[in-house]
């Protein structure tokens, strides 16, 4: 039988998200071809649908949206490195690269100046996604999946990832009150990892019921996000700021306690902002960036699979490819959804 068609989900400007075919993938041969199970779709896709721009980096040409992806080998690299035919696997999206000018530490290959990221417009040519039903990947970024772990389970391993990160750049958090800013899929995977790693009590705070709902769920004590008074309050020893808006930062500030950490994950705009400085600097808080992910990639694939980093009701709709406006307009619906995936498999057509 011949395999369907080659579906994609296309960014071409603003406004202008496309399913198209796409031709073939053709691997070099330290490539994998995959078929592609699931696909999460993330805050940057959303910017690239609704506003032709992630931040600094701006469709310049059509581009093949996603980076959170999961899927099975149809093909093993002919080089014979990699993993088999058959083998389910997840996908790092990452390919460090420097510039040879700006220096940038070894032991933190994401902070490489000139990396590429899938789904990703920061350069010219663009670095394609992995939105589509067969892709060609090298095999450094494929991660096989524990038997046991299902795939759509396994398609939040690179968001739960970068909220791993965040928990690890606040340092040890066993028996510490952690606080979380937005609750929003991302926000939900801190919370999730902030238990995984032993908080003594986790609070997060979200404008949406159904965001507070699953926190709590989660094992957070949820709060509204208008409820400034309460939040400064909390006196958290750590604070993960994953809104990625002003009012989310000031209020993550308001938030830690003297001597505290913020970690900040939610990407702010670009330029400048309003931030009470003078309380973050009076208070003594260490303010820690946290882009990305570095090496917990297999670590969280793990704590997935033997359920110790618990998502229940973070995934909270599935769309086939073909309809993938829909299941982009229902995912920047932050009041009806958390995390949406696209279904690739063939059954979807």
């Amino acid at each position: 039988m011949n395999a369907p068609s080659n579906l994609g989900v296309v960014a071409h400007a603003a406004g202008d998200l496309r399913v198209e075919a796409r031709a073939e993938p053709v691997p070099a041969a330290d490539d994998a071809v995959v078929e592609v199970a699931y696909g999460g779709i993330c805050g940057s896709d959303l910017h690239y649908w609704r506003h032709g721009a992630a931040g600094a980096s701006i469709l310049r040409e059509p581009m093949l949206l996603g980076h959170e992806v999961v899927g099975t080998v149809v093909r093993a690299a002919s080089s014979g490195a990699g993993p088999a035919a058959g083998t389910r696997v997840a996908v790092h999206p990452l390919t460090p690269r420097g510039d040879g000018i700006t220096p940038w530490p070894q032991d933190r290959p994401h902070l490489a100046p000139a990396s590429t990221y899938l789904g990703s417009a920061m350069h010219l040519p663009h670095t394609q996604g992995g939105f589509a039903r067969r892709i060609a990947l090298p095999v450094r970024m494929l991660h096989p999946l524990p038997d046991g772990l299902g795939m759509q389970t396994a398609a939040l391993a690179e968001p739960a990832a970068v909220a791993w990160h965040a928990i690890r750049r606040a340092g040890p958090i066993a028996g510490r009150r952690v606080a979380v800013i937005g609750a929003g899929p991302i926000g939900l995977l801190v919370v999730a990892a902030a238990a995984r790693h032993g908080a003594a009590q986790i609070v997060a705070t979200d404008l949406e019921p159904r965001a507070r709902r699953t926190a709590a769920g989660l094992g957070a004590v949820a709060m509204d996000a208008r409820d400034a008074e309460a939040i400064a309050a909390l006196h958290a020893d750590v604070v993960v700021e994953s809104s990625g808006t002003v009012p989310g930062l000031s209020a993550a500030i308001s938030a830690t306690r003297r001597g505290g950490t913020v970690v900040l994950l939610g990407l702010q705009r670009s330029g400048d902002i309003l931030v009470p400085m003078a309380t973050a600097i009076t208070r003594e808080l260490t303010l820690a960036g946290s882009f990305r992910f570095s090496d917990e990639f297999d670590e969280v694939i793990a704590a997935l699979a033997d359920g110790s980093l618990r998502v229940d009701g973070i995934v909270t709709h599935v769309y086939e490819a073909a309809d993938a406006l829909r299941a982009f307009e229902t995912a920047a619906d932050a009041g009806a959804s958390s995390k949406v995936l696209l279904s690739f498999a063939e059954a979807d057509r």
